[in-house]
């Protein structure tokens, strides 16, 4: 499509969109017991004798500067708030639906592949020692592995997690997306070349870059497991949107890819009856045109 006349294009109520999408909302349902799953589940415990008790994990155990609570308020909900109110000034509920949609799926799949790979791994996180002995003094069976005298066993759980940071992976997904839209709202690559626009889209990746700052200073993870937590979710973010939605880049970026299908996989309701004339003009019920 070389471009877009926008008329007064009828559009499906969000009810209706959820409704053709209820298989996909189940979905989310069903990656959110499964990340309740993996939590609950016991990591692997390396072994872990007195010579490997090395300096990188010995550091002190303290508080966290941005607690996992605080996490899905800046990575789900204040994008979530955004989505909306883009939604108040151009009232498209493809936008809205696609990409509140595509900002849970980010999140919650980062969500599985980060908490799997924890299980798995079992990596003492830097403050492993004082989790297992909080009084410093080390206690071992008889096999040679450490043998934690803290009595708070969810502590000691949680010490086996630290790669990847889960902070950080969520804060990619749900921010590494917000950035996508916007990149694609305010039509960053449009080449008129506005480096302001650029500087917006930057800020989630720069909110998201210092959480996973603070979880090194913290002494809750390696840099590695950052690293790693913010390929995650990056990765991620950019396999959501583009499912949902164009390229920023490209002319259409500006809205899901349903906006301009007119109708979305040929089944529901009768949302826009499209027929082609000879010019090769797409003519929407109720005046839109989409010229081809």
């Amino acid at each position: 499509m070389a471009g877009v006349q926008l008329g007064a294009s009828p559009q499906p109520r969000l009810g209706q969109l959820i409704k053709r999408h209820l298989h996909d909302w189940l979905m989310l349902l069903v990656l959110g017991v499964i990340v309740w799953m993996l939590n609950a589940v016991e990591p692997f415990h390396r072994y872990l004798s007195e010579e490997m008790l090395s300096p990188e994990i010995k550091y002190p155990f303290k508080d966290d500067t941005v607690p996992m609570f605080v996490v899905p308020v800046y990575a789900v909900l204040i994008p979530c708030i955004i989505f909306i109110t883009f939604y108040t000034s151009r009232r498209d509920v493809y936008d809205v639906h696609y990409a509140i949609m595509g900002i849970l799926y980010s999140v919650l799949i980062t969500a599985v592949v980060t908490d799997a790979i924890k299980d798995a791994v079992g990596r003492p996180r830097p403050n492993f020692f004082f989790r297992c002995f909080p009084d410093g003094k080390q206690v071992f069976q008889t096999d040679g592995d450490v043998m934690c005298t803290n009595l708070e066993t969810k502590v000691i759980k949680e010490g086996y997690k630290s790669f990847p940071s889960g902070h950080t992976s969520w804060s990619f997904a749900g921010l590494g997306f917000l950035a996508w839209y916007l990149c694609g709202k305010i039509k960053v690559f449009n080449g008129e070349g506005y480096a302001a626009k650029l500087c917006i889209v930057v800020l989630p990746y720069l909110a998201a870059a210092l959480v996973g700052i603070s979880r090194v200073d913290d002494y809750w993870h390696h840099w590695t497991d950052v690293f790693a937590g913010a390929l995650i979710g990056s990765m991620v973010s950019a396999l959501c949107y583009l499912q949902f939605f164009p390229f920023p880049h490209l002319p259409n970026g500006w809205a899901p890819h349903a906006f301009f299908a007119g109708i979305e996989d040929g089944r529901g309701s009768k949302d826009a009856v499209a027929s082609k004339s000879t010019n090769g003009v797409v003519d929407l019920e109720g005046g839109g045109k989409i010229y081809c």
